[in-house]
C-alpha cells in the first residue's frame, strides 16, 4: 500500500485539529489555526464555534479568510460586536476555551516572542508584536502553540516575552493572577510538547518517522523526554482532502513551512 505523502504544514494542522474538543469556543486567527478549527468543525467537532478578534462571533466562513477582518467571516456569524466587547466580554470573562498562538520564538517555559529578536532597543529583526495575543495567553482557558521545530524558535530563554507561557515555572504564571492554565500543547512538525509539574515543555510524542534524535537537535536546550513517549495517529487521507480541495485549494497556508 501506498504511503500517504503530506506537507509539513498539513500535519501540524491535522494534529491541532485534534486537540478541539465539541462545543469548544476558540479565538483564532488566520493561518493554520484557522484551518485547524474548520478542519476540527467538519469532522469530530461540528459544534466548536469560533471567536475572531476584530469581532466575529461563531464564523462560518464560506472560503479561507485572509484576515482576522475578511467580510467572509460576517456571513453566517452569530453575532458582530467591537473588538473591545470580544476582549472584555468573551475573553477576560471567562468563555473562550481556547485560544491559538504562535511566534518566532517558544522557550523553554513556553513564553513566545513576537517582537524583536535580538536587544530591544537595537534589534537585529523587528516583528509584528502582540495583536491580541498577549491577552489571548493569560486569559484564555487553555492554549496552543503551532510552530515548526527549528533550533532558531526554540531558544532556551526568548529574547523578548510578549505573550506569558509559565514565564520562569508554573508557580511564578500562578501568581501573576492571570486565570488561563498557559500552554497546554505546543504542536510541531516533529512532535508534540507539553508542560511538566513546573511548566517546563517535555516532549511527550513523536509524529510518524520523526526520532527523539531530531527533536533534541532542534531544540536550544536539553529537552527533557516523557516517560511514555508516545507515536501520534497516522494522517489519514480524508483529512487531507478536506484541506486541499475545500478549505485551502489554493495552499496559501499549506505550503511547507517546515
Amino acid at each position: 500500500m501506498e504511503a500517504t505523502t503530506y506537507s509539513s504544514s498539513e500535519l501540524m494542522c491535522i494534529n491541532a485539529a485534534r486537540l478541539l474538543r465539541d462545543g469548544d469556543v476558540v479565538f483564532v486567527g488566520v493561518g493554520l489555526p484557522n484551518l485547524a478549527c474548520n478542519l476540527a468543525r467538519r469532522t469530530h467537532a461540528p459544534n466548536l464555534q469560533m471567536i475572531y478578534e476584530a469581532g466575529v462571533i461563531g464564523a462560518r466562513p464560506s472560503r479561507l479568510p485572509l484576515s482576522i477582518g475578511d467580510p467572509t467571516l460576517v456571513s453566517g456569524a452569530s453575532s458582530v460586536c467591537s473588538m473591545y466587547d470580544i476582549f472584555s466580554f468573551y475573553l477576560q470573562r471567562g468563555n473562550v476555551d481556547v485560544g491559538f498562538l504562535g511566534g518566532a520564538q517558544i522557550d523553554r517555559f513556553g513564553n513566545i516572542n513576537a517582537t524583536v529578536i535580538g536587544n530591544y532597543a537595537s534589534p537585529k529583526v523587528r516583528l509584528p508584536g502582540s495583536g491580541g495575543s498577549q491577552e489571548i495567553a493569560a486569559w484564555a482557558n487553555r492554549c496552543y502553540i503551532i510552530s515548526p521545530h527549528q533550533k532558531r524558535r526554540f531558544p532556551e530563554r526568548v529574547d523578548f516575552t510578549t505573550s506569558a507561557g509559565f514565564l520562569h515555572g508554573r508557580v511564578e504564571r500562578e501568581a501573576s493572577g492571570v486565570r488561563g492554565k498557559g500552554p497546554l500543547v505546543v504542536v510541531t512538525h516533529l512532535g508534540l510538547m507539553e508542560p511538566d509539574e513546573n511548566g517546563e515543555l517535555t516532549l511527550t510524542a513523536l509524529h510518524p518517522g520523526c526520532t527523539e534524535e531530531q527533536v533534541r537537535e532542534n531544540t536550544g536546550w536539553p529537552v527533557r523526554v516523557a516517560p511514555q513517549l508516545r507515536r501520534t495517529e497516522p494522517i489519514e487521507e480524508k483529512d487531507l482532502q478536506l484541506l486541499r480541495e475545500e478549505l485551502d485549494p489554493q495552499r496559501i497556508y499549506l505550503k511547507d513551512g517546515g
